[in-house]
Order: structure tokens, then C-alpha cells, then sequence
């Protein structure tokens, strides 16, 4: 095995490792800040969300979860 093998098997371990986290991280349920704005005041609420979460957005936790988990390249 060349170098260059050897140097794209352990990126594809990487990316693979990192997915892994990635997904774990998606699994964790509860409210997250929104990415740049932790800090700033909002008069957003999460009944806002509530209200909508399932008639607009339904099913979409379990296709994300599923093309997240389909991008993981798989172990030779």
C-alpha cells in the first residue's frame, strides 16, 4: 500500500469518525442556540415552534436521520 493509500483511508476513517459525531450530536434532544446569535435578544418563542412543528415540518427529523446515516461511508 502506497502512501497516497494510506493517506486516503485515513481521511475516509476521519470522515467517517466525525459523521459518527455529527449524528450523535443530532440525537441529543433539546433546544440548541441558533448558530451566531446565542447572545442576541429574540422575541421568538418556542410555542411559535410548537404551533407549526407538525403540520410543516412532520416527518423531516426521520429523513434527515436517514440521509445523514446514508452519507456515512461504509467500513470495507
Amino acid at each position: 500500500m502506497d502512501s497516497n493509500e494510506k493517506q486516503r483511508r485515513r481521511e475516509l476513517e476521519l470522515r467517517r469518525e466525525q459523521e459518527q459525531k455529527d449524528l450523535e450530536t443530532e440525537r441529543t434532544i433539546g433546544q440548541r442556540p441558533l448558530e451566531g446569535f446565542s447572545g442576541a435578544h429574540t422575541s421568538w418563542t418556542g410555542d411559535q415552534d410548537d404551533r407549526a412543528a407538525g403540520e410543516v415540518h412532520g416527518d423531516d427529523e426521520r429523513a434527515a436521520r436517514e440521509r445523514s446515516e446514508s452519507q456515512i461511508p461504509k467500513r470495507p
